[in-house]
């Protein structure tokens, strides 16, 4: 199976090296490797550090930080060397860079799958810096090629404040998912979009974030996965949400990423359930359970 990589983007100070230290803290048994492009500009937390050496930084459990210079595709298969192979790659780009270059990048490795742009916000400061002449056109190509938002630092305004970025963003970019964060605490499921236990190995994931919202639909029989996945990603409450179905020809895997919906056939054996992950204000798990109803077989359905 590939490996998944997700790019973190976002303008100077929006609190990419916060998320990604939140992230190693809270890995939930995940083995991550992040990418940078220097270690000077991404300062991981000292107490999570272990060992240091030929540019590598071990991190505890199981992770990994290394520094790609100007060699990214180099570093990217060095990545996929590494024994044992991390479950998934975390790539901080520059806060002047545009992620989808690099998530070009990414694709151009053989075994690698670039699953997100995610590109972060600083709620106070994002409509004042794309108002600057010098900075504007860099952060609203940023923000266009997100998948998702995480508007950060939500704690620096107040309620209306938040209503107020929020609105504006969805206006500058129709359909976007934006994702309010305090202080990058962001649930691994909502940037990661990882598998619903016991699928994976560690405790069980501790979703009780005031801003989030999670659900795990479970279908009671074969369903049309591409159906699914085009309902969950057309609903505006899902910012993420991944698992495994039974269809007529055997399981498949769903993977939503903000608008984003795909169902690819999945080997092997693994329990039934997608969970799904979104914004408080706008997640309705009613609405959710209702579109199994929409995607399973015609042959399956109430009469």
């Amino acid at each position: 199976m590939d490996l998944p990589v997700t790019v973190i983007g976002g303008y100077l100070g929006a609190g990419k090296t916060t998320l990604i230290n939140h992230l190693l803290r809270h890995n939930e048994g995940l083995r991550l490797a992040v990418l940078v492009n220097e270690f000077g500009e991404l300062s991981i937390d000292a107490d999570l550090i272990e060992a240091e050496e030929d540019g590598i930084i071990s991190i505890s459990g199981g992770c990994v930080c290394c520094a790609f210079g100007g060699d990214l595709i180099g570093a990217l298969e060095d990545v996929l060397a590494m024994q044992p192979r991390p479950d998934h790659l975390l790539i901080e780009a520059s806060g002047v860079a545009l992620p989808a270059s690099i998530a070009t990048s990414v694709g151009m490795v053989s075994g690698l799958r670039a699953e997100a742009v995610l590109v972060m916000a600083d709620a106070e400061q994002i409509r004042g810096n794309a108002a600057n002449t010098y900075l504007g056109d860099t952060i609203d190509r940023q923000l266009r090629q997100a998948d998702i938002v995480l508007l950060n630092k939500t704690d620096l305004v107040d309620a209306n404040g938040l209503t107020a970025v929020t609105e504006w963003l969805r206006s500058r970019i129709p359909g976007i998912r934006v994702l309010p964060l305090d202080q990058g605490a962001a649930p691994v499921a909502a940037v990661l979009g990882t598998l619903p236990f016991p699928a994976r190995r560690g405790p069980a994931p501790d979703h009780h974030h005031a801003r989030f919202e999670t659900l795990l639909l479970t279908p009671d029989g074969p369903v049309d996965a591409q159906v699914l996945a085009s309902a969950l990603a057309a609903d505006e409450g899902v910012t993420r949400a991944k698992g495994f179905v039974e269809t007529s020809e055997g399981l498949a895997l769903i993977h939503v990423v903000g608008a984003r919906g795909t169902a690819v056939p999945a080997e092997g054996n693994h329990d039934i359930g997608v969970v799904c992950i979104g914004a408080s204000e706008v997640f309705d798990a009613e609405a959710l359970q209702g579109l199994m109803e929409t995607s399973r077989r015609p042959s399956q359905k109430s009469t």
